[in-house]
């Protein structure tokens, strides 16, 4: 059986790589990535503790789920955003974003 440290240690790692990601990067496509990374990151740690605390209850797992589905809207929306940027702006940069600027 894995032990828990390995899994912490994984997810620690992939939450510094997305984090990285957001912080580096400045295609808007790469920061969602790094953004889903983190979320990944996050599923990882609470299925681990889940099975690990109290695999009895499917509490770790329902959470899990709930993250799933948020990140799946937030990918949804930020494609979209991405796209309609892309089609106004003819780039996506964040830098050439910056519409809430007056």
């Amino acid at each position: 059986m894995v032990p828990l440290w390995m899994f912490l240690l994984v997810a620690a790692a992939l939450f510094a790589i997305g984090l990285f990601g957001v912080l580096s990067r400045r295609n808007a496509v790469a920061i969602l990535m790094g953004v889903e990374l983190m979320l990944n990151a996050v599923n990882i740690n609470l299925i681990a503790f889940w099975r690990y605390r109290t695999p009895d209850t499917m509490i770790g797992q329902a959470f899990a789920v709930f993250v799933f589905v948020v990140a799946a809207a937030e990918a949804a929306v930020g494609l979209a955003l991405i796209v309609a940027i892309y089609r106004r702006r003819q780039s996506v940069a964040v830098e050439d974003v910056n519409l809430l600027k007056w």
